[in-house]
């Protein structure tokens, strides 16, 4: 699982470790040499070493004269008031600063990257993160936090100094999936029954197995559940969806192909009422945003029934394909958190971390397999965990 972006993660872990490396080991001559010009002279060298500074040539001639003049009194020759010694050149504190700096912080264990150092290297991440379906403006978010993480700033040297790197990765990533964070189990547990829940997303990502598997879960933690099969569009559809319910004990509502929709998650919302059931799971037609009735079909569904939860499910291979359809589907109809299915197919795992800054909000789920089980919570330190190996 994210193996690709794994791989691309700890190729940048590398690539800081060598620069990290490359700036400890610079000798005295290096990176902790002072510039030349703030070099204090040796002791040992005498005094008229320096360039001895001759007098003005006006000054020569006016005192040639005074000597000339009878009966003036002999006067020492006097120094120049204003000599025309040779310019200093200005100091150059912001360069001096910035060499003292690094100096001092390897003395203390510690190292300093400049922009300079990050350049090639942050160059490198920006290309590996789009090639593993980050999106660009979450890969420029990352780079942009990077970046202000590791410029400039005093790290300790460790052992292994591509911790360094981890260290700024796993910052940069947590902030995007942290970011407006759901706990599905509490939200269920805390809110007034019935807990309406409906799925949207395009046809053949999941979005009907994932119901159901959401169903096993509920009724293992003692919940009562309803199923509304809110799909009337799709041949098959409510067929396929009662299967399922019939496979897990579940109750189904549902009416005939073509229906409306709305009308069928409403009355499975009465049904749960009045039966004292927890939560509805609510199926909607599979459908591409580009399909204007389905998309104002599922705007009637939020203004009749009113979801507590409205979940987005699409394929975690999908890539930048699934990460577009979120973000289209989230300016639709406000998605409340995302379900990526065939996780435990994806090689690359970008589209997690796309999606959640795209839309957001949070993943909560991730399918991982065909068996009802086969349903993973998703957790930000778990994610990061197999991304590092840690």
């Amino acid at each position: 699982m994210f193996e690709k972006l794994k791989e691309k993660l700890n190729d940048f872990k590398k690539a800081i470790d060598e620069k990290v490396k490359t700036v400890s080991g610079a000798g005295p001559g290096e990176a902790g040499a002072l510039p030349e010009t703030a070099q204090p002279a040796p002791a040992s060298q005498p005094q008229e070493a320096a360039p001895e500074q001759q007098p003005p040539a006006a000054a020569t001639q006016q005192s040639a004269a005074t000597q000339q003049q009878p009966g003036a009194t002999q006067q020492p020759a006097a120094a120049p008031q204003h000599p025309a010694a040779p310019a200093t050149p200005p100091e150059r504190k912001p360069e001096k600063t910035g060499v003292l700096n690094r100096a001092l912080a390897l003395t203390r264990g510690e190292v300093v990257l400049t922009e300079k150092d990050l350049e090639g290297p942050l160059w490198e991440l920006e290309m590996a993160l789009l090639e593993s379906d980050v999106a660009l403006p979450v890969a420029e978010s990352i780079i942009a936090t990077i970046k202000a993480d590791l410029t400039g700033q005093h790290k300790k040297l460790l052992h292994s100094t591509g911790d360094v790197a981890q260290d700024a990765l796993v910052d940069a990533i947590s902030k995007i999936l942290n970011v407006n964070t759901l706990d599905f189990d509490e939200y269920v547990r805390n809110h007034a029954r019935p807990v309406v829940i409906s799925f949207i997303g395009v046809n053949g990502t999941g979005k009907t197995t994932t119901i159901a598997k959401l169903a096993e879960r509920l009724k293992e933690q003692k919940y009562g559940v309803v199923i509304a099969a809110g799909d009337t569009f799709r041949a098959g559809a409510i067929e396929q969806l009662e299967r399922h319910a019939d496979r897990l004990g579940v109750k189904m509502i549902k009416h005939q192909q073509g229906a409306d929709p709305a009308a069928v998650i409403y009355d499975a919302v009465q049904y749960a009422k009045n039966n004292k059931k927890d939560v509805v799971l609510a199926d909607t037609a599979g459908r591409l945003h580009t399909n204007v009735n389905l998309m104002e079909q599922l705007k009637k569904i939020g203004r009749v029934v009113r979801p507590d939860l409205t979940i987005f499910v699409d394929e975690a291979i999908a890539g930048n394909d699934a990460v577009e359809r979120a973000r289209l589907f989230n300016d639709a109809v406000p998605v409340s958190g995302t379900i990526l299915t065939k996780a435990d197919a994806d090689a690359k795992g970008g589209a997690a971390i796309s999606i959640a800054h795209i839309t957001g909000k949070p993943i909560l789920f991730l399918g991982v397999g065909q068996e009802y089980k086969d349903l993973k919570k998703f957790e930000t330190q778990w994610f990061l965990d197999r991304l590092f190996e840690r």
